[in-house]
């Protein structure tokens, strides 16, 4: 079993950054592919990022060039450091595990998930 625990959200003005970090129980996180999810009132879970096993690194288009995904250099954290935030990155974000290899986007194939950070950013 592997607890996941989100942490690093908050308030903050569209064009300023955060870093939301995930910690892992019972599991390294070497062993998965890992992701961040974001969920807004009303829309559906969508990846914003992950890392394979062999630590490829993949993005939804409407991140790319200001989110970077990480693991930390204790094995059992992962982060993601979130540059020039628009009001529309507001939302719940989750970290994800899955133990199926490759570029995972699809929530359903991850089998752990953390409870949820709120990110909002104003505008």
């Amino acid at each position: 079993q592997v607890q996941l625990v989100e942490s690093g959200g908050g308030l903050v003005q569209a064009g300023g950054s955060l870093r939301l970090s995930c910690a892992a129980s019972g599991r390294t996180f070497s062993s998965y592919t890992v992701g961040w999810f974001r969920q807004a009132p009303g829309k559906e879970r969508e990846l914003v990022a992950g890392i394979s096993r062999n630590d490829n690194t993949y993005y939804a288009d409407s991140v790319k060039g200001r989110f970077t995904i990480s693991r930390g250099n204790a094995k059992n954290t992962m982060y993601l450091q979130m540059n020039s935030l628009k009001p529309e990155d507001t939302a719940v974000y989750y970290c994800a595990a899955s133990i199926l290899s490759g570029t995972l986007r699809d929530p359903r194939v991850y089998d752990w998930w953390g409870q949820g950070t709120q990110v909002t950013v104003s505008s």
